[in-house]
């Protein structure tokens, strides 16, 4: 319906709107509803609030509307979790795997866990009440093998997720003027930090986030690491080395037309403590300024840093930023796990699904060591319970508080 929102007391006209109707259970809360459509600006918006609330509405409290699609049985749990996901997505990729939860895709991918627990559990709790009885006979071992590749599988999904979500942090360090703002411009495809041929033009640490092929990447650009008197110099440097603790990868930046100095060395020797076991890390080597003449192999420093990617590239002609992305997103990703493909799952979502493999597991154990099925099924119900606290079929209204308490007003 088109019309007017008048101020009663004052006999003005607010604003022109539409008013939309909807019977139940065609809304998002499967109950009666009206929405008034007005223009945006804050003042109308505000004004129409009040004098809702004058006639006797209330407002909402944070995720009630989706905390009544919920409870009216339009969507589950985690469909409704996944409306924060939708809200928070900082990618379209992000976005997707946030929309893809919202359709129920999470429950789907329990679907064949879940099966597989109910089965065993009947089968566990029928032999266990009627021993006297023929009872079909089901694969305990097998089936619970099943179930916990199944999760097993949607768990790692859930760190793939997780990344696509809350992002990576990415330290850009090196000694001055090797053209670590310089190439922090170049990823940003913008000039954000200045750039001069004078060392030391950093102080201080800048937050930058690109999208890194669907994966939210904070760039900190560090201050040159090196020896200084300087105070404030050295103040940077403390903040840089507090940065690269805190950050999951570090891109190791060197000149390319110089030989390594001491300075380069330190910097290695430092980062070599984040590289694994076996050589392959989470350092990238960017070998920079390859536009110049002169090209220095570093072998000192490769020898310091086996097995971290080495790219060579130049934030002047900007060749080989591309690799360099690419290089980034596979080392991101690594930091996941083996996921195939990823799952938007929030961290109470994630500590139910770790306890729910746990339980499994337990019962997988005692299955194999052949103990009475009453105590197995012990093991079997927990699992279950723990997945129906992602679904909604086991959950309390102290986690549903805890829950919707994040979420917007209005949502």
């Amino acid at each position: 319906y088109y019309g007017r929102i008048v101020d009663p007391e004052a006999g003005r006209t607010v604003d022109e709107v539409m008013l939309v109707r909807m019977e139940p259970p065609h809304s998002y809360t499967r109950e009666a509803g009206v929405e008034i459509h007005c223009h945006g600006g804050p003042l109308p918006v505000k004004r129409i609030l009040e004098l809702c609330v004058a006639a006797g509405a209330r407002l909402a409290g944070p995720g009630e509307f989706t905390l009544r699609a919920f409870l009216n049985g339009r969507i589950d749990l985690s469909q409704a979790e996944a409306v924060m996901a939708v809200v928070s997505a900082r990618t379209s990729e992000s976005l997707a795997l946030a929309v893809d939860e919202l359709r129920g895709s999470l429950t789907h991918r329990l679907g064949p866990a879940r099966d597989a627990l109910i089965r065993t559990l009947a089968y566990l709790d029928a032999s266990a009440d009627f021993p006297e009885d023929e009872i079909h006979g089901v694969d305990v071992v097998g089936t619970l093998r099943s179930a916990e590749c199944a999760l097993a599988e949607v768990l790692a999904a859930s760190n793939l997720g997780r990344l696509y979500y809350e992002g990576v942090q990415i330290a850009i360090v090196g000694r001055p003027n090797v053209g670590k703002s310089s190439l922090l411009n170049a990823l940003l495809r913008h000039e954000r930090a200045i750039v001069t041929p004078i060392a030391g033009t950093t102080r201080d640490v800048i937050t930058e986030t690109i999208n890194l092929k669907g994966i939210p990447a904070t760039l900190l650009d560090t201050a040159g690491i090196g020896e200084t008197k300087d105070v404030i110099e050295q103040m940077g440097i403390d903040r840089s080395r507090r940065a690269i603790d805190a950050a999951a990868l570090a891109l190791f930046v060197i000149d390319g037309s110089q030989a390594a100095t001491s300075d380069d060395l330190a910097v290695a020797h430092m980062l070599a403590e984040r590289l694994d076991r076996d050589g392959a890390g989470r350092v990238v080597l960017a070998i920079n300024k390859r536009d110049l003449p002169h090209h220095e192999t570093h072998e000192s420093l490769r020898a310091v840093l086996p097995g971290c990617p080495t790219i060579e590239l130049s934030t002047v002609t900007n060749s080989g930023i591309d690799t360099l992305e690419a290089t980034l997103f596979d080392l991101a990703s690594s930091l996941a796990g083996e996921a195939r493909e990823p799952a938007t799952v929030s961290l109470r979502q994630r500590e139910a699904l770790r306890s729910a493999l746990t339980s499994l597991q337990a019962a997988l154990a005692a299955a194999r060591d052949e103990l009475p099925n009453d105590l197995i099924a012990i093991d079997v119900r927990d699992a279950l319970m723990f997945i129906g606290e992602i679904t909604g079929d086991q959950i309390s209204e102290r986690v549903l508080d805890e829950i919707f308490s994040t979420f917007c007003i209005g949502k």
